[in-house]
C-alpha cells in the first residue's frame, strides 16, 4: 500500500525514513498536509529540536503568501509542545486558572474557502471578548508571574486568510478552547522569551508576509513608494496608524505594575522588549523612561 503523497528514495533516505514511517506521517500524523515538502519540513523541525515527530508536536500549517501568490505549507509547534519546552529549562512554575472576558454574539459574513472551494459563508459565533493567563517562572529563586491578555477578534484565523473575516471552523466550533490556547502560548512567551515562538493556533489563516508596513507609526511620515495625488483628486485612503494608548493614570499604574515585576524578577531586558512589542510613539517613550530610572536606582542602592 503507497503513502497518500509520494517522495523519492533518495529524499526519504535523507530524512532517515523508512517507507512504512513516511506512510503513517502522511495517513495519520499529518492528514491535512497537501505536499510531502511540509511533511519532510516538519519531520526536519523535529530533528533539529531533537522531537519525536510520531507524537504530533508540530503542526503543518498552510499560509498564504501574496509574494508568491499561493499558500506555502509552514511548521508551527503546538501549545502542549510549547509548554512542554518551558518545563525543560526547570524553571516552570505553572499557571493560573483562564479568566475570560464577557461573551459577544457576532455576524460573520464573506467568502471563504471550503472543501469544494470557495463560497459565500454567513455565521453566528459566540465568543469570549479576551482570555488572560498568567504563567510563572523562577528567576533568581523568585517566583515570578507573566501575564498575558489575547483579544478573541484580533486573533481568530480567517477561513479565507486576509481576504475574508469568517472564522475557522475550529474557531467556530471552540471559540473558548481556541483562544485559551493562544492566550497560553503569549503567556508562555512572554515568560520565556528565549524559548518561547507562535504556535499553529495563532498562524493558521495568516499570511507569511506582514499585513502592513507601519511607516506612518514610526515615523509619522507617509511613506516614500506612496504614489503623488493627481490634481484635483484626494489621495488615496491609506490605513490609519494603530492609536498610542493615552497617558493617564489607568496607563501609567500599568507600566508601574510590569517595572515593579521586572525590579522583583531582575528581568529588565525582558521588560524592554515586552514594551517595544506592545508600544509605540509616545506611550513608548514614556514606558522606557520610567524603566531605566528603575534600573539606575537599583543599579545606584546596589552600590
Amino acid at each position: 500500500m503507497s503513502a497518500r503523497l509520494q517522495i523519492s528514495t533518495p529524499a526519504l533516505e535523507s530524512l532517515g525514513l523508512d517507507e512504512s514511517t513516511w506512510r503513517v506521517l502522511t495517513d495519520s500524523i499529518f492528514p491535512s498536509a497537501k505536499t510531502a515538502d511540509g511533511i519532510a519540513l516538519a519531520v526536519r523541525y523535529c530533528q533539529a529540536r531533537g522531537l519525536d515527530v510520531l507524537k504530533r508536536p508540530v503542526h503543518v500549517v498552510p499560509m498564504w503568501s501574496r509574494a508568491q501568490g499561493r499558500e506555502i505549507e509552514t511548521v508551527w509547534p503546538g501549545i502542549n509542545e510549547v509548554q512542554v519546552t518551558a518545563a525543560r529549562t526547570g524553571q516552570y512554575a505553572g499557571l493560573d486558572s483562564p479568566r475570560f472576558g464577557p461573551e459577544v454574539k457576532r455576524w460573520f459574513s464573506g467568502r471563504a474557502k471550503v472543501s469544494d472551494g470557495w463560497q459565500d459563508v454567513s455565521v453566528e459565533v459566540n465568543f469570549p471578548q479576551w482570555c488572560e493567563v498568567t504563567v510563572y517562572r523562577l528567576v533568581a529563586g523568585q517566583r515570578c508571574a507573566f501575564t498575558e491578555t489575547v483579544f478573541w477578534e484580533e486573533t481568530y484565523s480567517k477561513a479565507g486568510g486576509a481576504s475574508t473575516e469568517v472564522p475557522t471552523a475550529m474557531w467556530i466550533r471552540r471559540p473558548r478552547g481556541q483562544l485559551l490556547k493562544c492566550a497560553k502560548a503569549a503567556a508562555l512567551r512572554a515568560a520565556f522569551p528565549e524559548e518561547g515562538t507562535y504556535v499553529a493556533e495563532e498562524m493558521e489563516g495568516k499570511s507569511i508576509e506582514p499585513e502592513e508596513l507601519p511607516v506612518a507609526e514610526v515615523t509619522g511620515s507617509v511613506s516614500p513608494a506612496q504614489p503623488a495625488s493627481k490634481a484635483g483628486t484626494e489621495p488615496a485612503q491609506q490605513p490609519a496608524a494603530k492609536a498610542d494608548p493615552p497617558l493617564d493614570k489607568p496607563f501609567q499604574a500599568k507600566v508601574a505594575q510590569l517595572i515593579h515585576r521586572a525590579e522583583r524578577a531582575g528581568a529588565w531586558q525582558q521588560a524592554e522588549d515586552y514594551l517595544r512589542e506592545r508600544f509605540t510613539g509616545k506611550a513608548l517613550a514614556y514606558a522606557l523612561d520610567q524603566l531605566e530610572q528603575a534600573d539606575t536606582a537599583v543599579i545606584d542602592e546596589a552600590a
